[in-house]
């Protein structure tokens, strides 16, 4: 099978740790290069994320066995790339 090299989740997650402190320490995974974590919506207990993760050979069970050790849940997988190079999706513009 081809690497996953970039992943795309919607992530729900507590107020606390905050998004910086989720975000780094997700990207102190082995294989992780880069990850970035937008805050798409704020409830009264919760927040709903949209994590971007890219690395060399990611592994989702790693990430989200991580995921969840934050106190955090993977919603979905919305963006899967896959192979040497990431193919631009031209619905998301």
């Amino acid at each position: 099978m081809a690497p996953i090299t970039r992943l795309v989740l919607d992530v729900l997650k507590p107020h606390d740790p905050g998004v910086v402190s989720f975000a780094s320490q997700l990207g102190e995974l082995d294989d992780i290069e880069a990850v970035t974590a937008t805050v798409i919506e704020v409830d009264e207990n919760v927040k709903t994320l949209r994590v971007t993760i890219e690395g060399t050979d990611l592994e989702m069970d790693v990430i989200r066995a991580e995921i969840e050790d934050l106190s955090a849940s993977v919603h979905s997988i919305d963006q899967v790339a896959c192979g040497s190079r990431t193919v631009d999706d031209p619905w998301l513009g």
